[in-house]
């Protein structure tokens, strides 16, 4: 069993900054790969980010430059650093995590870029 807490979102202006984290609070496995994916009203939830235990990181082309995953995994837990947000960034922002051939999602946080 995997548990996940998520934190982070809210309301931005474009240009501005936010960081969501996702704390892994309980797992029974070793934790592989963790990333972050985005679901907008009406579009197909997309992967934005994604990082190995080793720290390989993978990103999708519309947020390379400007978004930085990472993660520690001392604390078992993944970040994703979003800057210069635009509009389209807008989205519920939900952490997977890989654990044991198992996936987890976490609840979703919500992220608004709007002026």
């Amino acid at each position: 069993q995997v548990q996940l807490v998520e934190s982070g979102g809210g309301l931005v202006q474009p240009g501005g900054s936010l960081r969501l984290s996702c704390a892994v609070t309980r797992s029974d496995f070793a934790i592989s790969t963790m990333g972050w994916y985005r679901q907008a009203p009406g579009k197909q939830r997309e992967l934005v980010a994604s990082i190995t235990e080793g720290g390989r990181t993978n990103y999708a082309d519309s947020v390379k430059g400007r978004f930085t995953v990472s993660r520690d995994n001392a604390k078992n837990t993944m970040y994703l650093q979003m800057n210069s947000l635009k509009p389209e960034d807008t989205a519920d922002y939900y952490c997977h995590v890989v654990a044991g051939r198992r996936e987890t999602w976490g609840q979703g946080t919500q992220v608004t870029v709007s002026s």
